[in-house]
């Protein structure tokens, strides 16, 4: 089966260059085009393994067709699911040129990623953000990211709509992973809201990257994909984008993104940066934020719950609580200089901003001790949850545990004992993969 595809105004034109780095079918990088534009046909998809995925469709191919008007798109054997009655569905039509945008960026900007210089990280960032038309000039502060996970309940799915319903009708920008879950929960109350309001031009941002995009493959209510080339330059675009942060229910990767983040804001020259955030659920997943809230506590102390409050059970008050702190971060960004629309003031340090490669023999030397500063404890255990979402989800970390079993963390044995905890508690809790899958820990822990 063949089916070809037009422009639809997010790409129209391609050098006869950019065309070749995607084209010879023998190349990593044609790989990458290959692999992402799966992920976002495969949408809907009952399964979060990347491997699986890819493994399922291995007769799936996509080529570029040049004409001297632009640029056309075969597809053969795609996923049925990406279509209805033959037409396939608009919005992942246009997120197919978006992945064909990013990757023959990434492609030609290859050499700034082996740098490890972080002003020009960040210009990476800003430049992918920028190229995509993702930053919004001459706009006041309304964009929220919102965090969580791929596999939550179905009270905590129906919450995250609800809280997106209530920013909607406050007239706020969604952004998310843009996968499944807590990611098009927020996205999907908001267009509601949105909708009541009569705003025709709501936002609703999604940001990924390679690795994690078949396993979370974006959904259509995306009007606005960019992948980023890794998960550092996708949590750094997170921070710089974000007028304001929810962080609802999740696993391991909700664990990453918060230590992320709180890592950053801890830093001296971050203490007077506006950036709400707030942690929030149900009231049945208030044993979840205890026990995340009393993780740390334990590990990066009380100036890191400062950073952040927990609201249960009120979409409302998350909602016009947020609101009401956008004025701040509007007097702040002014007073500073800086641009609503990207955050260049914030502090973000090399160690979170280098690649990190989940392999055995990195995750095994990772420095888990509390003895260290509270910074460098972060992102070491930012790595730690990071890799574990590899072997969990994405493609390179599940064939790697196949070849050489799990992932073996140790460090302080008090510290050891807390992560054994609250990754216990996500396992028993459902978090770590889809309902209805069995989990096999891709890690183990020694005390």
């Amino acid at each position: 089966m063949k089916i070809q595809l037009n422009p639809t105004g997010v790409l129209n034109l391609l050098s006869q260059l950019e065309v070749d780095l995607l084209e010879t079918s023998t190349t990593e990088r044609y790989r990458l085009f290959r692999n992402c534009s799966l992920a976002v046909l495969n949408v809907g998809s009952h399964t979060d393994s990347s491997a699986e995925i890819y493994d399922s469709y291995k007769d799936f191919d996509i080529s570029l067709i040049v004409r001297e008007r632009g640029i056309k798109i075969e597809l053969t054997n795609p996923p049925q699911t990406a279509f209805v009655d033959g037409e396939i569905i608009r919005g992942i039509h246009e997120h197919i040129f978006s992945v064909i945008r990013d990757i023959v960026f990434i492609c030609q900007k290859h050499h700034i990623m082996e740098k490890h210089d972080p002003k020009a990280i960040t210009h990476m960032v800003f430049d992918m953000l920028r190229n995509a038309g993702a930053l919004e000039v001459n706009a006041d502060p309304k964009m929220v990211v919102c965090w969580g996970g791929h596999s939550i309940a179905e009270h905590e799915y129906k919450y995250t709509k609800e809280v997106g319903y209530q920013l909607g009708l406050r007239g706020m920008n969604i952004c998310t992973g843009c996968g499944p879950g807590a990611m098009k929960g927020p996205m999907k109350g908001a267009t509601i809201g949105h909708a009541k309001q009569r705003i025709s031009n709501p936002r609703y941002l999604g940001l990924t990257e390679p690795s994690i995009i078949a396993a979370e493959p974006p959904n259509p209510i995306v009007n606005e994909l960019v992948i980023l080339p890794d998960i550092e330059k996708r949590l750094e675009a997170f921070v710089r984008v974000a007028h304001g942060i929810i962080i609802f229910p999740g696993g391991a990767g909700t664990a990453e993104e918060l230590l992320y983040l709180l890592g950053i804001l801890l830093h001296p020259d971050n203490a007077k940066q506006q950036l709400p955030v707030i942690l929030t659920g149900p009231a049945q997943s208030k044993e979840y934020f205890d026990e995340i809230v009393a993780f740390v506590e334990s590990t990066l102390g009380q100036e890191a719950l400062d950073k952040f409050e927990v609201i249960i059970d009120d979409p409302q008050l998350v909602a016009s609580t947020l609101k009401a702190k956008m004025k701040q971060v509007r007097d702040y960004r002014k007073q500073e200089g800086d641009a609503y629309y990207f955050n260049w003031t914030l502090r973000v340090d090399p160690q979170f901003q280098a690649p990190f490669a989940p392999t055995h023999e990195n995750m095994a030397a990772l420095d888990l001790h509390l003895a260290q500063p509270k910074q460098q404890l972060a992102a070491n255990l930012r790595r730690a949850f990071s890799g574990i979402v590899a072997g969990n989800v994405k493609d390179e970390g599940i064939r790697a545990i196949k070849r050489h079993g799990v992932f073996e963390l140790s460090g302080d044995p008090e510290l050891m004992k807390k992560m054994d905890a609250l990754l216990s508690a996500f396992v028993r809790q459902g978090r770590m993969k889809l309902p209805g899958s069995t989990y096999i820990p891709c890690y183990t822990i020694r005390t």
